[in-house]
């Protein structure tokens, strides 16, 4: 919220003082005091605004108020002060008595300002305008480059995004390919097995087994006079032999080493058989 208006502002007089309105309100202040400017213009008899009043007394009509040019001590000194407080023209005023700051500012701006730009200072800085110049150019140059490398920072930052976008896409591919490949594998893993399962069955192994037995049984019943035990194992040996390659004919047995050992051990079971089915020799 800001500062309430100090009056309605209805029916008051505006524009330039006159002569009797300035006696007025130094006769009032001299004899009264200064008090609440809001209610000075009713007790003076002014048709004026209380800020009004307040500005005219201070401006113009104080007793202590130095009128006049000023020297230059006094534009040295505001030179001075300025380059210290900026534009605070009250704080600055307070080291003149009887200036206000208003007269101030104004003898600040039309002649002091003027002056140092005469002079080759810049009124702000106080500086030569040569090397203002420079430092804005610095300035700028030092602005430039780090929006450049701000840009160059962003754009490397694009670049690894990217670059682990491409690998992650990289990575995914390679890893259906795995598993593309692993599909395959199974798949031709169970082909293999089915197609031996089916080749198990039309072979009917068990049958054949029984048969070679019953043969073996009946060929060493009847050629035991003539061969040995030696002789007719290598027989059975050979049998067996011939029929692997048979069935390695139809299948690859690389997937399949557990076979191997169930052969081994029905070569086992029949060499068994052989020599509990060859008689002794007397």
């Amino acid at each position: 919220m800001g500062r309430q208006p100090c009056c309605d502002k209805v029916g008051l007089k505006r524009g330039p003082w006159t002569i009797e309105e300035d006696h007025k309100l130094t006769n009032f202040i001299l004899n009264n005091g200064i008090q609440c400017w809001r209610m000075v213009p009713k007790l003076a008899g002014l048709l004026r605004c209380g800020k009004s009043c307040r500005l005219r007394w201070i401006n113009y009509l104080r007793p202590d108020l130095k009128r006049g040019g000023f020297t230059k001590m006094e534009d040295n000194q505001i030179i001075q002060l300025h380059s210290r407080l900026g534009n605070r023209w009250s704080k600055i005023a307070s080291h003149f008595p009887g200036r206000t700051d208003n007269e101030i500012k104004n003898h600040w701006n039309t002649r002091i300002k003027k002056k140092l730009k005469v002079l080759g200072l810049d009124p702000v800085t106080h500086k030569p305008i040569d090397q203002t110049e420079k430092d804005v150019s610095g300035g700028e140059d030092e602005t430039i480059q780090e929006s450049i490398s701000l840009k160059e920072q962003e754009e490397s930052l694009e670049v690894k995004s990217e670059d682990r976008d491409q690998a992650k896409s990289d990575f995914v591919q390679v890893r259906d390919q795995k598993l593309e490949q692993d599909e395959l594998k199974i798949l031709d893993e169970t082909d293999l097995l089915e197609s031996y399962e089916m080749l198990c069955g039309s072979l009917d192994v068990g049958s054949w087994i029984n048969q070679e037995t019953n043969t073996s049984t009946s060929y060493s019943s009847q050629e035991s006079n003539n061969l040995s035990a030696g002789e007719f194992h290598s027989i059975q040996e050979d049998s067996v032999s011939q029929w692997i390659e048979s069935v390695d004919s139809f299948l690859s047995w690389d997937s399949f080493s557990h076979l191997d050992e169930d052969l081994f051990f029905l070569e086992n079971t029949q060499s068994n058989c052989m020599k509990h089915s060859v008689p002794k020799r007397l």
